[in-house]
C-alpha cells in the first residue's frame, strides 16, 4: 500500500480495508455480496466456483481492488452487452461519519446514485457491494491478432474505427497500439458465444482482420480475465490469486474516427520514446453502455461516444530525469490528441485520475466554481448533483479526496 498527504500539516486518517475480502454468491437470486477489500481475481474466482453461466465482469486487471473499481465506474470486456461494473450494482453497505452502517434503503437514492462511479470514498466508507450477476453462455470465444508495419496497421485501424462500435453487443474488440521495432496493432476480442458464429460475424463485418479458426480460443467466462492479462491458454483461474497488474496514465473519449493525419502523428510520437514501449489502448462503445441514460449513475460518457482511449507511459529506468522524460512524452501525446477527442468538456475518467486537470485545495476548502473546471470533465452535468449530495451528507468534508 502507498499513500501521500498533499498537506502534511493537516492531520488525516487512512483506513485500510484489505482484510474485508469476503465474497458470498447467491445463485437463485443471481446476486453476490462482495466486501470492498477484495480484488477482482477473488471476486471472479468465487462467482465462477458457484456458477459457470452467471458472471460479473469489472475489468481484466485481476489485482485491482473491487471497491475502487466499482466506485469509479469499471470498464470491462462485456460493457457493450451489460454496461459498466457500476451499472450492475444493486445495493451497498457503508459507514457514515457517525459510525452507522447503512444499506440502500437507509442511505437514500441520492447516495447510492453517487457512490456508483462518483468516487465512493468521497462520501462515506463503503464496506461492501451487492452485485447483479448477468447470464453468460457456457462457451465464450476469445482471440488475439497482431498487425505490423505502418501501412498495414493504418489501413486496418481505420477500418476498425468504423465497425468496432457497430458489431453485435455480444462482441467486444479492443485495440492496443504500441511500438516495438515497428508500429504494432494488437486486436483482442471476446465474443459471448461459439467460435463458429463469431467467424461468420467477422467475415461479414470485419473481414479485413482476417480472423481464422486457429486464432480463436473457446473458454468459460472467467478465463478472459486470464487470457487478456497475458496468461497462457487454459491457465487455471486459481492463477488469478497470484496475479499483478498496472494502470494507465491518461484517458480520452472520442466522438469521431481518427483521420489518417492523426494516426500518422501518433506513429511519429511513438518513435520518439526512448525508454519502454509506448502504448495506447482503445475500447469501443455503443451497445448497452450507450443505451443507458447518462444520468442513471454519475458516469456520463455514453451516447455519441464511439470509443475511449487510454494512454500508457512505461519505463524501467530510475531517477527524476527518466520519469520527467516519459511523463513529458505522454503529456505531449495527450496535447497532440486535443483536436481529435471530445471537448467542452474534454472527457476524463475517475479510475484514470489525472491531477494535471486540477485537484482540491489541501486544506479542504475548494470552491465549487473552482472544482467544476475538472469535475465536469469527469462527470459533465452530473457534477452539480454530486456536489449537492456531498454537501448534504458530509457538510464538514470529513471524507476527503484530492
Amino acid at each position: 500500500m502507498s499513500y501521500v498527504s498533499s498537506a502534511p500539516s493537516q492531520p488525516f486518517l487512512l483506513i485500510d480495508l484489505i482484510k474485508l475480502r469476503n465474497v458470498t454468491v447467491d445463485v437463485p437470486t443471481k446476486s453476490s455480496w462482495v466486501q470492498a477489500g477484495a480484488v477482482l481475481d477473488e471476486v471472479y474466482h468465487s462467482i465462477a466456483s458457484a456458477s459457470e453461466t452467471l458472471a460479473f465482469h469489472a475489468g481484466i486487471c485481476p489485482s485491482v481492488g473491487v471497491g475502487g473499481q466499482i466506485s469509479g465506474g469499471g470498464y470491462k470486456m462485456m460493457l457493450r452487452k451489460y454496461g459498466m461494473a457500476a451499472d450492475n450494482i444493486l445495493d451497498a453497505h457503508l459507514v457514515d461519519v457517525d459510525g452507522r452502517v447503512l444499506d440502500r434503503a437507509a442511505m437514500g437514492e441520492d447516495v447510492i446514485w453517487a457512490i456508483r462511479s462518483g468516487g465512493g470514498n468521497t462520501y462515506r466508507i463503503i464496506v461492501s457491494w451487492k452485485l447483479n450477476l448477468v447470464p453468460v453462455p457456457a462457451q465464450l470465444t476469445g482471440f488475439t491478432i497482431s498487425k505490423t508495419s505502418e501501412r498495414n496497421v493504418t489501413k486496418v485501424v481505420d477500418r476498425y474505427q468504423h465497425v468496432a462500435d457497430k458489431l453485435p453487443d455480444e462482441l467486444m474488440i479492443t485495440l492496443m497500439l504500441n511500438r516495438q521495432t515497428t508500429i504494432e496493432a494488437v486486436f483482442q476480442g471476446l465474443y459471448l458465444g461459439e467460435a463458429e458464429t463469431l467467424l461468420m460475424v467477422m467475415k461479414q463485418s470485419f473481414s479485413e482482420l482476417e480472423l481464422t479458426q486457429q486464432e480463436c480460443t473457446e473458454m468459460t467466462w472467467i478465463e478472459p480475465a486470464l487470457y487478456f492479462a497475458g496468461y497462457p491458454n487454459k491457465t487455471s483461474y486459481h492463477e488469478l490469486l497470484n496475479s499483478r497488474s498496472s494502470s494507465p496514465v491518461q484517458f480520452d473519449k472520442v466522438k469521431r474516427t481518427l483521420p489518417a493525419k492523426a494516426l500518422q502523428g501518433i506513429w511519429k510520437r511513438f518513435y520518439q520514446v526512448e525508454l519502454g514501449p509506448p502504448l495506447m489502448q482503445i475500447f469501443p462503445h455503443d451497445g448497452e453502455i450507450s443505451r443507458i441514460s447518462d444520468s442513471s449513475i454519475p458516469y456520463p460518457h455514453r451516447s455519441g461516444i464511439i470509443f475511449k482511449i487510454q494512454y500508457y507511459a512505461v519505463w524501467s529506468g530510475e531517477g527524476k530525469e527518466v520519469e520527467k522524460r516519459q511523463l513529458d512524452w505522454i503529456k505531449g501525446l495527450y496535447k497532440f490528441m486535443t483536436p481529435y477527442v471530445s471537448n467542452n468538456p474534454r472527457g476524463a475518467y475517475p479510475n484514470s485520475r489525472d491531477l494535471d486537470l486540477g485537484k482540491n485545495d489541501p486544506t479542504g476548502s475548494t470552491a465549487y466554481e473552482q472544482a467544476r473546471v475538472w469535475g465536469e470533465q469527469y462527470f459533465k452535468h452530473n457534477f452539480e448533483r454530486l456536489a449537492r449530495v456531498k454537501a448534504a451528507i458530509d457538510p464538514s468534508n470529513f471524507f476527503r479526496n484530492e
